[in-house]
């Protein structure tokens, strides 16, 4: 097939899982059934209740079988996924509210279903979190499963994938990824919705299959056949390329399979300067799914377990139980090595489970995370008991979001004595002691970071939230984005008192935002001293290879001339010529 037969098409969407494809485009046409919309008679309602009470059933048996399959295939860790899809068919939210349509309305269950998903999917598109707004793809994947069971259509059909196929979809449910992922015939995938949180996303970047989604209407603009070349870092789609476009992508997935390959090498080895400076280079993740390609990649622990994804899709929060089974299951995992547990940053729009939103005026700066936890003490306690409870069978550190102030430091800590007491007496079996830190991301916390060191065991610099406050920018709005800038002066300097704060009083200091897992920004934190950079498994190769080939007296060097610069651009400017003039030969552009 000649590559220059029809036009080059380039598509720009969010790279969410690093790496290079070129393959023949794969369409998955997952058209959504079309929905019956019928008045009933009194005396079709009872049978329409039934009808709806058979076809749910018959939901939660699939998503078992698949969740089995998945646990044998794949381990228990995807099954997560699909188990909050099963909640979801029991959840009351959703349950009684389609009955309640079927009575009320007298309509028929399929219509009642789709207006139900309808209402709960404008609930998730009020959430400011990426994360959880990703979620409104679960109701839709639920409800059409309710509907096409409804229908007597057929449900989870196994797909037959060509070889060395880029799969091209509206969006993907998780069902299908796991499913082609695991064929081994699947080079890549592209959608036209999705975010970095979506399930193609975290299930691609599990199985090191790069990814693009958020490509608006790749689905329609692509067809089945073409040729497709990939770019799961850049979030770039070309379709039919020329032969020097191909011959490009070639050289960069040659490049990447070579950093691949360096990986699996290094994965042992430690991300250490030149001259002695070591880095402990950990991941961030948020399903256990992530584990397996974390540890080979190299990460020797996790640095940020964001614990929010259990409380998705579900009316009323995990109990203790569940928790310390997944908080445990996790440690174990890790065999020992380090694993950094967030406690909730909830609150605001973000709390399921709280029927009707209140809409705060400015939910990144309202009641979430530790004030909101503080707020709620009995939500707190469950997930503090939990995790003492876990801290038995593992490496065990944690950390409050959002610390202001030392009065909730405080307060947090003294929460978690108290649920260590509480146990205690109760002849519970905990862990021993372990480190008690705090997440760094506001400016007062960076201002008062010396105070705070003397009460906190590690600090793990957030640098997402971080920036935007330091900056007065919402990162989420395109009109101000540009103003985003991690190398500011400011920030650079703020983040030099931080890890100053930490030396003087002997304690660790981590970073866990996007900042810490950009190779453009690896020699400025080497340079600043942090004790470990938390980021993605496909960025920790690259990270590695720059510090084990510099020393941190250049890096120093480097930061000081940055520093001596003015504005943001400048600083940028100047790091990211040095960073390409000493490094593109090897670990790739910048």
């Amino acid at each position: 097939m000649s590559t220059q037969a029809t036009p080059t098409l380039s598509l720009k969407g969010i790279g969410v899982s690093p790496g290079v494809a070129v393959g023949h485009a794969f369409l998955l046409d997952r058209k959504r059934v079309r929905t019956p919309k019928l008045r009933l008679a009194e005396a079709e309602v009872n049978p329409e209740r039934m009808r709806l009470k058979a076809a749910l059933e018959l939901s939660d048996r699939q998503l078992q079988e698949l969740k089995d399959q998945m646990c044998k295939t794949e381990g228990p860790e995807h099954a997560l996924i699909l188990e909050a899809h099963r909640l979801m068919l029991h959840d009351p939210m959703f349950v009684d509210e389609v009955s309640r349509l079927i009575v009320e309305d007298r309509i028929n269950a399929e219509w009642a279903v789709r207006r139900v998903a309808r209402k709960l999917k404008h609930l998730f598109d009020n959430i400011p979190d990426e994360y959880f707004r990703e979620r409104r793809s679960d109701v839709e994947y639920v409800a059409d499963r309710v509907v096409r069971n409804l229908m007597g259509q057929v449900v989870d059909e196994e797909v037959e994938v060509p070889a060395h196929s880029v799969v091209v979809a509206h969006d993907l449910s998780p069902a299908d990824v796991a499913m082609m992922a695991r064929s081994g015939r699947v080079v890549g995938f592209a959608t036209d919705l999705g975010g970095q949180t979506s399930h193609t996303a975290i299930v691609a970047r599990a199985r090191t299959l790069p990814a693009v989604v958020g490509a608006g209407k790749a689905s329609e603009q692509i067809s089945p056949g073409d040729l497709v070349a990939l770019d799961g870092t850049r979030g770039l789609i070309l379709v039919n390329p020329t032969d020097d476009q191909l011959a490009l992508f070639h050289e960069t997935m040659q490049r990447y399979q070579e950093q691949e390959e360096r990986a699996l090498a290094t994965k042992d080895l430690p991300a250490e300067s030149t001259d002695g400076s070591r880095i402990r280079l950990v991941g961030n993740m948020e399903f256990p799914e992530e584990i397996a390609s974390l540890l080979a990649h190299g990460a020797e622990g996790i640095g940020l377990y964001r614990t929010e994804f259990m409380f998705l899709d579900r009316k009323s929060p995990p109990g203790e139980e569940e928790q310390y089974r997944a908080y445990r299951q996790v440690l174990e995992t890790m065999g020992g090595r380090p694993v950094t547990i967030r406690t909730l940053d909830l609150g605001g729009d973000k709390m399921p489970g709280r029927g009707k939103h209140e809409k705060e005026p400015n939910p990144a700066m309202g009641l979430r995370a530790i004030r909101y936890c503080l707020a709620n003490r009995e939500l707190f306690r469950v997930q503090l008991r939990a995790l003492l409870r876990a801290s038995a069978h593992g490496n065990l550190r944690m950390m409050f979001p959002l610390i202001c102030g030392m009065s909730e430091l405080r307060e947090a800590r003294s929460e978690l004595e108290a649920c260590r007491t509480e146990l205690g007496r109760a002849g519970v079996p905990i862990g021993k002691r372990f480190p008690v830190g705090i997440m760094v991301e506001t400016p007062s916390a960076a201002l008062i970071a010396d105070r705070l060191a003397e009460e906190a065991d590690f600090f793990s610099v957030g640098t997402n939230d971080l920036i935007q406050y330091s900056l007065a920018i919402d990162r989420q709005n395109r009109e101000v984005a540009y103003l985003y800038k991690p190398l500011h002066l400011s920030v650079l300097r703020t983040l030099t008192s931080v890890v100053e704060a930490a030396r003087t009083a002997g304690i660790p200091v981590s970073m866990c935002g996007e900042m810490a897992g950009d190779p453009v920004y690896a020699l400025a934190l080497l340079a600043l001293g942090f004790d470990e950079l938390s980021m993605t498994a496909g960025q920790i190769p690259t990270v590695k290879a720059i510090i084990r080939q510099a020393s941190r007296a250049e890096a120093r060097e480097l930061l000081s001339t940055a520093m001596a610069l003015t504005t943001a651009e400048e600083i940028e400017r100047y790091i990211r010529m040095e960073m390409e003039r000493r490094f593109r030969g090897e670990v790739g552009p910048f």
